[in-house]
């Protein structure tokens, strides 16, 4: 019999993102195939009524909330006291939370402190044998593997997207408050505020629709002899603000500083999609001026339809690795669809 703790934090409104539902929807599912295991959820937060009666309809058995100003922002010392409180609290044998940057780095803490397990970049639950376990991708996504322990505690951090989020009622429902010791130390490192970048700044988008790839052909000469890095920046930034995609990169576009060559000055390194870069998972992808070799589609593995533009009919997108190839010029290209776009705004 398994004790199955869903864990999450709250949003800054109150509330449980994306990512929290689909770890919730793992959680609940990993529940209803073990026999005689039971659902509870715990939530951290400034104020988790909210959170909680948004998954009212969940069937966890308890709702569990650690509540409060020093719990309403991300911090270590705070958070794993509220974890370590909530596993215990709950009896938890098995702990499932989403992957966010928040509990990515506290989890491991927690579940040392607890003589438990953790496994992170995992991709779903499963069960064999009335034996739980969770699927998890190796080799740069080239191999799936399910994996199974036996120790407990055992912490789970389930990757964003990689399963549907619970879409279930809402309601009212009983939180029955935890309340962890906290030591001036606890406290010690305070949160004065948030700094992020305006919408039209932010190029990496999760959430988005799009994923929208950039490769080095961009800052390559052009059929009048020069390059043109100004206008590319201009027609990806431009289509990036009316569209909202999320921008990727190959690893060849990225490294060009390193090179001396012309580069796109938003582009970085947390851009690059790939074999040594991320693996993202956006319903569709758009790849301009990419030749699509292995070490970079691998990166594509989990977009469910892919479009490449590129002039060499004969690159590795042709090769069966993209639905669509457009055999065309990318700044020709991007300057229509810029246009089209700005004529239904």
């Amino acid at each position: 019999m398994e004790t199955i703790l869903f864990l999450a934090h709250t949003e800054t409104d109150g509330s449980l993102g994306k990512s929290a539902l689909e770890a919730l929807n793992a959680a609940k599912s990993l529940a209803a195939v073990l026999p005689g295991s039971n659902l509870i959820s715990g939530l951290v937060g400034g104020d988790v009524q909210t959170a909680a009666n948004q998954i009212a309809g969940c069937a966890s058995a308890r709702f569990l909330g650690v509540v409060g100003p020093d719990f309403a922002s991300s911090r270590y010392s705070t958070d794993i006291v509220a974890v370590e409180a909530l596993a215990r609290a709950a009896a938890a044998t098995i702990v499932i939370a989403p992957g966010t940057a928040r509990w990515n780095r506290v989890l491991a803490g927690a579940a040392q402190r607890l003589g438990g397990r953790i496994d992170t970049h995992a991709t779903g639950t499963t069960a064999a044998d009335d034996q739980p376990g969770i699927t998890r991708w190796y080799y740069r996504q080239r191999m799936e593997a399910v994996v199974q322990r036996t120790r407990r505690p055992w912490f789970i951090l389930l990757d964003p997207g990689c399963g549907e989020p619970w879409t279930g009622a809402a309601g009212q429902v009983q939180v029955e408050l935890v309340s962890p010791a906290l030591t001036d130390a606890n406290r010690r490192t305070t949160v004065t505020g948030l700094r992020a970048p305006s919408a039209d700044q932010q190029t990496i988008r999760p959430d988005a629709r799009l994923l929208f790839v950039a490769g080095a052909g961009w800052t390559k000469t052009q059929p009048d002899g020069k390059p043109h890095p100004k206008e590319a920046e201009q027609l990806i930034l431009g289509f990036l603000a009316q569209s909202k995609a999320s921008l990727g990169s190959t690893k060849s576009l990225v490294d060009l500083s390193g090179e001396g060559q012309a580069v796109l000055k938003f582009m970085t390194h947390l851009n690059q999609v790939g074999q040594t870069g991320s693996t993202p998972r956006h319903p569709k992808g758009l790849s301009t001026c990419c030749h699509g070799e292995e070490p970079h589609t691998v990166g594509w593995r989990f977009i469910n339809e892919r479009r490449a533009v590129n002039l060499n009919p004969n690159c590795s997108w042709a090769q069966g690795k993209a639905d669509v190839l457009y055999v065309a010029d990318a700044f020709a290209v991007m300057r229509k669809v810029n246009a089209l776009l700005a004529e239904k705004a």
